[in-house]
């Protein structure tokens, strides 16, 4: 045993030679070379580290992620009586004199409000406006919102006989001059019960949310939930069928055919579901 603690006296100067402070050992090595120790005493450098380095201990589960903004509770309402006409007026003054909305829109810009036919069977949901659309102050106005136009005209219907509308109420505040930041969802959170009163006025038969970020705001945050696994499947909020599918804007980024089939194939079902006439030549788009 003298003989190999000799071995490791001169590995540890070697080591010290070279610059170490310190060396690794493992609990059980320590008990070892102290059993030796104890029958053939080496003198060790002071100098050279002899503890045994402590396991690095299990951490907890990283803080979640601090909100990018602190956005308020909801403020509680009441849909006014009356007809539809009256109850969506009545809601859509109120969503755009909402003090918190108002405060997150930069000067010259405005709040946004769902548009379309009160009588839609078919809500079409986006997540929140973009630079267009809070200059318009109308959602799905810029380019993303024609390509939608011409997916609701390809369907047999106008955009005028459809409800489109946002989750969110204003455009995420950007850090930059340029751009679009997908909203958090504490600031979805404070939208959504705009958008639910927009549901209960409506009454549509489906909802069809637009994007992966639309899917969160309604149906919560789920890392196996992804836009590309779910796309054509059904649930529901609400009690309302909810289908959901690739944002348009997507469509302009992937020009490839498969991802433009995919989402005909997302309103094929949505008129089946609603017992819509479909031509042989709808049927054959994309094929």
């Amino acid at each position: 045993m003298k003989r190999e603690l000799a071995a490791v006296y001169d590995e540890m100067v070697r080591r010290q030679k070279a610059g170490e402070k310190s060396i690794f050992l493992s609990d059980e090595a320590v008990d070892l070379l102290k059993e030796a120790s104890q029958e053939a005493p080496v003198a060790v450098p002071e100098s050279m580290v002899f503890e045994p380095v402590p396991r690095p201990k299990k951490t907890a589960k990283k803080a979640a992620k601090k909100p990018l903004v602190d956005v308020p509770d909801p403020a509680a309402f009441e849909l006014a009586d009356g007809d539809k006409q009256s109850r969506w007026e009545a809601l859509r003054e109120h969503v755009l004199g909402d003090a918190w909305c108002q405060s997150q829109v930069k000067p010259g810009k405005k709040v946004v409000f769902g548009v379309g036919s009160l009588d839609s069977r078919i809500f079409f949901c986006g997540e929140a406006p973009g630079q267009e659309e809070e200059i318009e102050g109308e959602p799905f106005v810029g380019p993303a919102g024609q390509l939608l136009t011409k997916i609701i005209q390809a369907m047999g219907l106008q955009r005028k006989d459809i409800y489109i509308g946002n989750i969110m109420n204003y455009r995420p505040p950007m850090t930059t001059p340029v751009g679009n930041r997908a909203p958090e969802l504490n600031e979805m959170a404070y939208c959504l019960p705009y958008l639910k009163a927009q549901l209960e006025i409506i009454q549509p038969e489906v909802i069809v949310t637009l994007g992966n970020t639309a899917v969160e705001g309604l149906l919560g945050r789920d890392p196996k939930r992804k836009i590309s696994r779910i796309r054509g499947q059904w649930f529901e909020f609400d009690g309302i069928p909810l289908i959901p599918t690739f944002h348009p804007s997507y469509l302009l980024r992937n020009q490839s055919m498969t991802t433009k089939r995919l989402v005909w194939e997302d309103m094929l079902s949505i008129m089946d579901k609603l017992d819509m006439p479909v031509s042989e030549k709808q049927r054959a788009f994309f094929k």
